[in-house]
């Protein structure tokens, strides 16, 4: 299995598709191609939360604002998957989570990809001229290592989520992304919400509840989503425009 991500729309991932498939037989799966254009940290977070749902496989992601600068491509492996993807951090927070979730060996390994051939490479679409070629190489290979044009290296571009601040009788966080439902999803882990009945979020009152049908249509909550992280909801409505929230916005919790 090859997956495919990225912030392309149409038509663009049926050309990296077409390009796998004259090299490999693999079955191809779409993650998602309506990531927010160009921004890194919110692909991160929500391959996070996805990949690890798959068996061990090969995983390509192209969000990629750096294309056609000397940015690198990677390979990276943990937990059995391997993951290619430009070297902007945006494959390291679920690399992390395979790893901690495997059996045995829990070791992340990064390894750099050479483009086929520089001078014939686009320099706007890296995705169909330099991703897809190494996901159907990596794919076929019995190891990362063994795969053509693949080295490993020590240098590569970390991104981590920022840590929430918590406290006895609060919490400071960020919103880091803003789902298609309008659920604003913030750093803080939802265990601060254990027992509450509701919470002051930047100064005003809102009720903490375990499901959106727990209120009436167009009701505001807040409550923690499939992700473990506390999130800001409307039942039927969108939470970021009820609580007037966006990516990056600080966010205060108080109870």
């Amino acid at each position: 299995m090859i997956t495919l991500a990225s912030d392309f729309g149409t038509p663009y991932p049926a050309a990296m598709k077409g390009v796998i498939l004259r090299q490999c037989d693999a079955r191809l799966v779409d993650v998602a191609h309506d990531f927010p254009r160009q921004d890194v940290r919110a692909a991160a977070f929500w391959l996070r939360e996805v990949l690890p749902e798959f068996p061990p496989a090969t995983h390509l992601v192209v969000v990629d604002p750096g294309v056609g600068t000397d940015r690198a491509a990677i390979v990276v492996e943990a937990g059995g998957h391997r993951i290619v993807a430009p070297d902007n951090g945006v494959a390291l927070p679920a690399a992390r989570r395979l790893a901690a979730r495997a059996e045995g060996d829990d070791r992340i390994r990064v390894y750099e990809i050479a483009y086929d051939d520089g001078s014939t490479a686009s320099n706007t679409f890296h995705g169909r001229d330099v991703f897809a070629p190494a996901a159907a190489r990596v794919h076929e290979a019995d190891a990362v290592g063994d795969a053509d044009r693949v080295t490993p290296t020590e240098e590569w571009v970390d991104l981590a989520f920022p840590d929430p601040e918590i406290g006895d009788d609060g919490a400071t966080g960020e919103v880091l992304v803003v789902d298609d439902f309008g659920n604003a999803i913030i750093n803080v882990p939802g265990s601060v919400l254990d027992g509450l009945a509701s919470v002051t979020v930047n100064g005003e009152s809102a009720p903490v509840r375990d499901a959106y049908a727990e209120m009436n249509p167009g009701e505001r909550l807040v409550t923690v989503g499939s992700h473990g992280n506390v999130e800001f909801a409307v039942n039927r409505g969108r939470g970021d425009d009820a609580f007037g929230l966006g990516v990056g916005d600080d966010v205060s919790l108080s109870w």
